[in-house]
């Protein structure tokens, strides 16, 4: 499992280090207010793959070691046709409202952005199959080719062909994701010939049954991220926007940490049916994702305003600001992303959508008291004090649930002789 972890981890250390070249690229030569464009792009992608994840999202980790894959692929790619075609008739119907349209969508944007979350659903069916067998190789395989290809074409396309809109960013990502589905599918599809085919009608119940409360969750936890971005659409120009959002993607590639452990934990307690140990994972895997994530905030929050300034440009010097305001809640949040985990892995992804409907209160109450008058920095609040709700009540919940105390989450010499003879055995 440590082998998964350190092979996981070491593929979101380059995520970072991509993100981060991306980040620099799209700030110096796009400038702040095409980088607020593209972000909000990105974060309309996000709410549409809700709708795809329904069926076709991350519940096919749970259900991949329990359903043939002749049923989950049909199923799956059924709905995200089904899925796009509305998506299309929507938009179609939006833009009738031009005024109202554009303020969620960039113009210019619309089509680009369906075709993005058509690519990125069938990529993403691939990545969930072969985590849920827990083939963390052949996956992390996969996000580097994603990844890679993503920050080579986005050198290409602002510097071969001058390109300098925040389209750059997300051609490049489509075509990460283009390549990444094709060598997806070379795994994939030897496998289905040998399959046969599980019920449908009846697979389908139980599919629409467990994504339905983990997209509800996806949906409310999306807008506790995002919601004051589109507020501050009303009470900001592009420029703060594109502050904010390197900001949000300077403190949230911290989370990677988080995400990378939580990925493994996902895989491991989808395939057991053990409470005990998948409490004790649970909580070990939290300490070490609190430990990381706070050791890499507090060397980024050491950084000056200069430091921003050359590695951004000018317009950016507001960032250090909200990567402050915003760290103690990461912290927070990768704690969450354990715990989140643990929810859905073990089957009980309610908890989930009650934690994220109770950060949504906060968030709906911060962002309309805080955004109009402190802007970014009332968002960036507003961030830190839902993430910090999110763990409490999680947290509480994991408690009743397990016996678990909250000092077992300080490290001790346990945890330090587990991390030493895990690394010994792979060197």
């Amino acid at each position: 499992m440590f082998k998964k972890l350190l092979g996981t981890g070491m593929s979101r250390a380059i995520n970072v280090l991509t993100q981060l070249a991306t980040l620099i690229m799209g700030t110096k030569f796009l400038g702040a207010a095409e980088w607020g464009k593209a972000f909000i792009a990105q974060t309309d992608i996000t709410f549409l793959l809700i709708g795809i994840e329904l069926v076709a999202g991350s519940g096919l980790v749970y259900f991949t070691p329990r359903k043939k894959l002749s049923t989950l692929m049909t199923l799956s790619y059924s709905w995200i046709a089904l899925v796009m075609l509305i998506y299309v008739l929507l938009f179609s119907i939006l833009n009738l409202f031009s005024n109202f349209f554009h303020t969620i969508v960039p113009e210019g944007y619309a089509m680009l952005v369906l075709v993005m979350t058509f690519v990125y659903s069938l990529h993403e069916f691939n990545l969930n199959h072969f985590l849920g067998k827990e083939k963390v190789g052949i996956y992390n395989w996969l996000f580097l080719i994603q990844i890679l290809t993503q920050v080579t074409m986005m050198a290409v396309l602002i510097f071969a062909l001058d390109l300098r809109t925040g389209k750059a960013l997300l051609y490049s990502q489509l075509c990460g994701y283009s390549v990444a589905l094709f060598v997806g599918w070379i795994h994939l599809f030897p496998n289905l010939k040998r399959n046969d085919r599980d019920p449908l009608k009846e697979s389908l119940k139980e599919m629409l049954h467990y994504g339905a409360f983990m997209q509800l969750s996806t949906l409310v936890s999306t807008l506790n991220k995002r919601l004051s971005l589109y507020l501050l659409n009303t009470h900001c120009d592009e420029k703060q926007i594109g502050v904010f959002a390197s900001g949000t993607q300077v403190t949230e590639g911290v989370n990677i940490v988080g995400q990378s452990i939580g990925l493994v934990e996902f895989s491991a307690l989808s395939n057991t049916e053990n409470e005990h140990r998948a409490a004790q994972l649970t909580i070990r895997f939290m300490k070490l994702s609190i430990v990381l994530t706070f050791a890499a905030l507090f060397i980024i929050c050491l950084l000056p305003t200069a430091f921003f300034e050359w590695l951004f440009s000018g317009e950016f010097g507001d960032i250090r600001s909200v990567i402050l305001l915003m760290a103690p809640g990461i912290v927070f949040f990768s704690a969450h992303t354990i715990l989140a985990n643990f929810f859905s892995g073990t089957g009980r992804p309610k908890y989930n959508l009650y934690t994220s409907l109770i950060g949504l209160s906060v968030t709906i109450i911060s962002a309309f008291t805080l955004i109009p008058t402190l802007g970014i920095r009332g968002a960036a609040i507003t961030t830190s004090l839902t993430y910090i709700t999110l763990f409490v009540y999680q947290w509480m919940v994991f408690r009743k649930l397990t016996g678990s105390r909250l000092d077992q989450l300080v490290p001790n010499k346990e945890d330090l002789d587990w991390l030493k003879t895990t690394v010994k055995s792979i060197f």
